[in-house]
């Protein structure tokens, strides 16, 4: 009986691996965590796949053993996201060879053109654009380097976890394989496409549909783990996909935005959505015949991890609440961005702001601009935004941030009671066991409030997004066409 299993889900993410686990009525039952480091250099931002398995092993050693303890469940089975668009080479065996480059890492960004080219008509009935930072540049790249030789395998940053806790080299998921050019209409890798950039399809992994079970946790993980040999081990989603999964956002016309170290939006279509710009792509849903367009900032809540390490961020933000003349901010700490906008040379602005009141409530009116700017994007495209909107993330858990979110949206906002991509997991491992993935999101998400727009505030801040739309526009980031239809949002806001 599924009433009497738990769930385990792992989000590998950029500074931390949590592990969580829940019971099929959504109770929790344990938690974990342990931190990763990252290497930034310029254009290039790596990590250490060695420590992806360390940190992920821990984290669920505590978690099984705090199940253990309360001996009252078995482990019906997990699954785990990551980062999207990082990537590693292996040996046949699974061996990592590389660094993992991560998800922002652009150093192949001057090979995008060549990939875009190269499958341009695959791209267009895909409907998105190779991006800099994308997986399949960074595989040109490597290519350039003469790295893909001896029997090497790209793997994507979950394989990593999979193909150890599996005990041998196991398939990709769909989802993660996206940026890395896997033809999600034909669901098969584009031969003709890899032949005119002259690799090998030998080099990429076999992929399994989201949802679908890679194989079984095997005997070394399971002494490293605590897990059950046996135990199945489902094929995940990118963290975005997961956290929509552990928002409970899997009806057309639901939306899901994470508010993590990067902010990511999905929304939930029956159709592919086309994005002329080239910053929104689509993953298939892992139920139906659905698809979930959004796209990734390179904004997001990392921000305040970098300009405010140490400081008491419940002091900061009853500080910044009272701060009634807020400055123009891009909260962006790198180089480049994403969505709602390409452009890799983009810099943030209004981060140098020296009183820390003033400087923390300038970064999260800027990261809620830029969500903003998301939405108008996706309407620009054909969208229906008028929510529901779900909040996830680290960020959500910020009472007066998610507000001042909802309130520039202008529409309703859900906070689900646990906003995590691993809760997320625990569904899909849930719902491949039931094969009713939906059914399981049911059971398992709990919702902890819904919060309504102020339209007073809405109307307010409209004005503060013109200009935050203007001040983008003057530095030629933004397609005119996309800022003129944001800004004509705003005047019916205004209205």
């Amino acid at each position: 009986m599924s009433e009497d299993l738990a769930w385990i889900g792992v989000d590998l993410g950029t500074q931390s691996v949590r592990a969580l686990a829940v019971a099929d009525d959504g109770t929790p039952l344990a938690a974990a965590s342990r931190p990763l480091t990252s290497h930034r250099d310029g254009p290039r931002h790596e990590q250490d796949p060695d420590q992806w398995w360390s940190a992920t092993s821990a984290a669920l050693a505590e978690v099984t053993a705090a199940i253990a303890g309360a001996g009252t469940r078995a482990i019906g089975g997990l699954a785990v996201c990551a980062t999207s668009g990082t990537v590693l080479l292996t040996g046949p065996d699974g061996t990592p060879r590389t660094p993992g480059l991560m998800y922002d890492d652009i150093r192949a960004g001057d090979l995008a053109e060549e990939a875009q080219n190269a499958g341009s008509d695959l791209w267009g009935r895909l409907a998105y654009r190779m991006q800099p930072a994308w997986a399949l540049p960074k595989l040109l790249w490597w290519r350039d380097q003469g790295l893909l030789r001896d029997g090497a395998r790209l793997a994507h940053q979950p394989d990593v976890i999979t193909t150890r806790l599996v005990g041998r080299p196991v398939a990709a998921d769909s989802s993660h394989a996206l940026k890395t050019g896997y033809d999600l209409l034909e669901e098969c890798w584009p031969l003709d496409v890899l032949a005119r950039l002259h690799l090998d399809p030998a080099v990429l992994p076999p992929v399994q549909r989201a949802g679908s079970v890679l194989g079984t946790v095997g005997a070394a993980a399971a002494d490293e783990t605590g897990l059950p040999p046996g135990t199945p081990v489902v094929a995940g989603m990118t963290d975005g996909c997961a956290a929509q999964l552990g928002a409970g956002a899997l009806e057309p016309g639901e939306w899901n935005a994470v508010l993590g170290t990067t902010l990511t939006l999905k929304w939930v279509s029956r159709t592919l959505l086309h994005d002329p710009t080239g910053a929104v792509y689509s993953h298939r849903a892992p139920h139906g015949d659905l698809w979930l367009p959004g796209g990734a900032s390179s904004t997001g809540a990392g921000v305040i991890s970098e300009l405010f390490p140490h400081e008491d961020l419940d002091g900061l933000t009853a500080a910044a609440a009272q701060v009634h003349d807020v400055p123009l901010c891009y909260p962006l700490a790198g180089t480049g961005e994403r969505f709602p906008f390409v452009a890799p040379d983009a810099q943030g602005f209004g981060l140098d702001i020296p009183d820390p009141a003033t400087r923390f409530a300038a970064v999260c009116h800027g990261v809620a601009h830029v969500e903003r700017l998301c939405f108008d994007l996706l309407h620009h495209a054909g969208a229906d935004v008028c929510g529901p909107v779900s909040t996830t993330g680290g960020g959500a858990r910020n009472p007066w941030w998610n507000q001042l979110r909802c309130d520039l949206l202008g529409v309703p906002v859900r906070v689900p009671a646990d906003a995590e991509a691993a809760l997320g997991m625990a569904v899909l491992a849930a719902g491949a066991h039931d094969r009713d993935i939906a059914g399981a999101a049911k059971r398992i998400v709990r919702l902890h409030r819904t919060l309504e727009p102020d339209l007073t505030r809405t109307a307010a801040l409209a004005r503060a997004h013109r200009a935050f739309v203007d001040a983008l526009e003057r530095r030629g980031w933004l397609d005119p066409e996309l800022a003129a239809h944001a800004r004509a949002r705003t005047e019916r806001n205004d209205a």
